[in-house]
């Protein structure tokens, strides 16, 4: 991949990460009144999709020399 395409990349995580996290933020709303085990779940699946997203994100910014 070259630069234009990595940061396009990086563009198209960074969109992604942020609707992961309002999800995750929503999510937490909800927990925060009423906790049940499928929205811990989705909890921990969002949480770790996120990390996957920061992750790339960083690899990425590192390749670009960011």
């Amino acid at each position: 991949m070259d630069d234009a395409e990595l940061r396009a990349k990086l563009v198209q995580l960074q969109d992604e990460e942020r609707a992961v996290s309002v999800q995750r933020m929503k999510l937490h709303d909800r927990l925060a009144s009423f906790s049940n085990a499928v929205a811990e779940e989705q909890e921990r699946e969002l949480s770790a999709k996120r990390r996957e997203l920061h992750d790339e994100i960083d690899r990425i910014r590192g390749l670009l020399g960011e």
